[in-house]
C-alpha cells in the first residue's frame, strides 16, 4: 500500500545571503521605557554592520524569554542562545556593545 502524500526527497540545509537573525523580546520592547529607542538603535546598527556582499541582519521579534527584567529589553542571538547567554540592554547607547556579545565578542 502506497501513500500518495509521501515524498522520496530528503530534508535539504540551505544558507542564507544575509547575517543571521538578533532577536528581540517583543514584551521587553512594549514595557521598556527606553524600548522604542532600543528597538530603532538595534535596525540602525544592524543596518551599518553588514558585511560586503551580504544582507544585513534581521531584527525579529520574539515572544518572551522568561527573563523579564524591568526596564530592559532582552535581546539574543543564535550563538548567544548557543550559549545560554541573554543580553539585557537598557538604552540605546547599549546597542552596539550588546551586538558585540551576541557575537562572541568580549563574552564571559
Amino acid at each position: 500500500m502506497s501513500d500518495k502524500h509521501s515524498t522520496s526527497t530528503a530534508p535539504r540545509i540551505v544558507h542564507a545571503r544575509r547575517a543571521p537573525p538578533v532577536l528581540v523580546c517583543r514584551k521587553c520592547l512594549k514595557r521598556s521605557d527606553a524600548g522604542r529607542d532600543v528597538g530603532r538603535a538595534l535596525k540602525s546598527e544592524l543596518k551599518a554592520a553588514r558585511r560586503d556582499g551580504t544582507k544585513p541582519a534581521k531584527l525579529v521579534m520574539a515572544g518572551c524569554f522568561g527573563l523579564c527584567p524591568k526596564g530592559a529589553v532582552v535581546v539574543a542571538s543564535g550563538a548567544s542562545l548557543a550559549r545560554q547567554d541573554y543580553v539585557l540592554v537598557d538604552n540605546r547607547d547599549q546597542v552596539p556593545r550588546a551586538l558585540a556579545l551576541l557575537d562572541g565578542d568580549g563574552g564571559k
